[in-house]
């Protein structure tokens, strides 16, 4: 874990404790030492907070942020010292997947948005295939979290964790495949938000 990692998580801690305090049931899911996909609903900015806070400090998750902020003076350096990653939209992710490829490599977790962009609306979303494709691809546990889409602001947001499991793909599987096990991926992170709807 980076030094700047743990400043930056001590030193925002109380701020989004106060505004965002928690409720996190599955705490007793997040993997220990070793690589895995954290994957979750995601609605705000405020999520990959929350997700990190309920996982605590020791559990580093690298996060992509999108690539205009690395060129941002001191925000760029910022970033990348807490071991996020950038991703260009506008070139088909391929730094993205390269990024979390690096990180899985070493050993370490790495967050990711199933749905590819914030949603607002309560309704389920499908599932983009990358994350269950990485999953595959280096056999690492994935790690379902469901996030409310509406925070409440002062109030206590309940944050699930899911238990990790593995996607088992075919070594050239078919697209009905992959979409299958992406929508499997969203199924168990909305089951675990059903006590909040």
């Amino acid at each position: 874990m980076s030094w700047g990692y743990r400043i930056v998580w001590f030193l925002t801690w109380p701020f989004v404790s106060l505004v965002f305090p928690r409720k996190t049931s599955g705490r007793e899911h997040v993997p220990g030492p070793g690589a895995a996909l954290i994957c979750a609903n995601h609605s705000s900015m405020a999520d990959p907070f929350l997700i990190t806070y309920s996982m605590g400090a020791k559990c580093q998750i690298h996060y992509m942020a999108k690539a205009e902020l690395f060129r941002i003076p001191v925000l760029g350096s910022l970033l990348r010292g807490i071991g996020m990653f950038p991703v260009d939209r506008q070139g088909g992710g391929a730094a993205a997947v390269k990024g979390a490829m690096k990180f899985l490599k070493a050993g370490g977790k790495v967050g990711i948005f199933p749905e590819g962009t914030r949603i607002h609306s309560e309704e389920e979303s499908e599932a983009k295939t990358g994350a269950v494709r990485l999953a595959a691809r280096f056999e690492v546990p994935v790690v379902p979290v469901y996030v409310p889409r509406k925070k409440r602001l002062f109030r206590r947001n309940h944050i699930a964790i899911g238990e990790p499991y593995f996607v088992e793909l075919e070594r050239r599987p078919s697209p009905e495949e992959v979409e299958a096990a992406a929508n499997l991926l969203m199924e168990k992170i909305w089951a675990l938000g059903a006590v909040d709807r």
